[in-house]
């Protein structure tokens, strides 16, 4: 079994890669590798797609590499797993509205917006820890329930046009999408691998994950 970060250069990957390093060798699930290669994403069993930064040179960077095809070919018509995480999460909606209308990758029925708390006081970016709402059940969450803790930092959030594919929310001024998922995808907007045990736990589930 092959879990396939992809790198197009949207950040540092190092804590990433090394959390689900640690998880692939504690469940067995093979091996785990940061790639800017075609062929590698082409042949792995399980593709995850991180991101930092704003979402329209994400998306643009994304399409830039020659990983992007590769990676909609291995999960839209193979349905290999998918983990989008943060902007990688993002970028499977519709479209965003960072800066400018940016298409995304539509696997998602939502739109990227910024995040406009109800209480003035909250600041935004949504920085730090808050407590996961779990509102569909998902072999992701396996072993997790309402009230776990995930690191977040981020000032867009996805509006879901389609409710159903929310899986986890929190409260930050009104409902902030945590979670979503459709088939075999799944967006985390936190970080899992700075979310303590809660992120570990579901790194581990999604590598074991076999739709």
């Amino acid at each position: 079994m092959l879990t396939a970060i992809i790198d197009y250069e949207s950040g540092n990957l190092h804590s990433a890669e090394k959390a689900f390093q640690k998880m692939a060798a504690e469940t067995g699930a093979g091996s785990v590798v940061v790639t800017s290669d075609p062929e590698t994403v082409a042949v792995a069993d399980h593709i995850v797609l991180p991101g930092d930064g704003a979402f329209p040179a994400c998306a643009a960077a994304l399409r830039a590499s020659g990983c992007f095809e590769a990676m909609v070919d291995v999960v839209e018509n193979r349905g290999r797993p998918f983990l989008g995480i943060c902007v990688g999460m993002q970028l499977m909606a519709r479209e965003g509205h960072e800066y400018e209308a940016t298409q995304g990758l539509g696997w998602i029925d939502g739109s990227v917006e910024l995040i406009k708390p109800a209480d003035p006081a909250l600041k935004v970016p949504h920085m730090g820890w808050n407590d996961l709402v779990i509102d569909t059940p998902h072999p992701l969450l396996d072993g997790i329930e309402t009230g776990e803790h995930a690191y977040f930092v981020h000032s867009y959030q996805m509006r879901m046009l389609a409710p159903g594919q929310r899986v986890a929310h929190v409260d930050y001024g009104g409902d902030v999408t945590a979670i979503v998922a459709d088939g075999t995808k799944i967006g985390l907007q936190f970080h899992p691998e700075k979310s303590a045990g809660a992120g570990l736990r579901m790194i581990a589930n999604f590598l074991t994950w076999r739709p």
